[in-house]
C-alpha cells in the first residue's frame, strides 16, 4: 500500500499564534501515523512562486493521509492557524515504483 504525503508551503504572518497551531497538530499527526521529512529549514526557490516555509509530512497511508486532515483533531489546530499563517496545502499518495 502506497503512503500518503502532505505537502505544505506557508507564509506565517503571526509567528506567536503559529506556534500554538504548531503544538495543537501534534496530537492529531501522533493518531495518525504522520512523520514530518521537512519542517520549515533553508530552502530555495529555483521555478514558479513559492511561500518561505516548506513542510512535507509522510503517512502510513493515502487514507490515514486524508482521515488525519478530516478528523476533529486537525480542524481544532488547524482553527489556531488561520489569520497566523496563509498556506497551500495538497494530500498526494506515494509513488511505489
Amino acid at each position: 500500500m502506497p503512503k500518503g504525503y502532505w505537502i505544505a508551503q506557508m507564509q506565517v504572518t503571526d509567528p506567536q499564534a503559529y506556534e500554538r497551531y504548531r503544538a495543537a497538530n501534534a496530537e492529531a499527526f501522533e493518531k495518525y501515523g504522520a512523520r514530518f521529512l521537512v519542517r520549515g529549514g533553508a530552502q530555495q526557490t529555483r521555478e514558479g512562486g513559492w511561500k518561505p516555509r516548506s513542510v512535507v509530512l509522510e503517512f502510513p497511508s493515502l487514507e490515514a493521509a486524508q482521515a488525519c486532515y478530516d478528523s476533529p483533531e486537525y480542524q481544532r489546530a488547524k482553527a489556531l492557524r488561520e489569520g497566523a499563517a496563509e498556506a497551500d496545502l495538497v494530500i498526494v499518495e506515494g509513488y511505489e515504483g
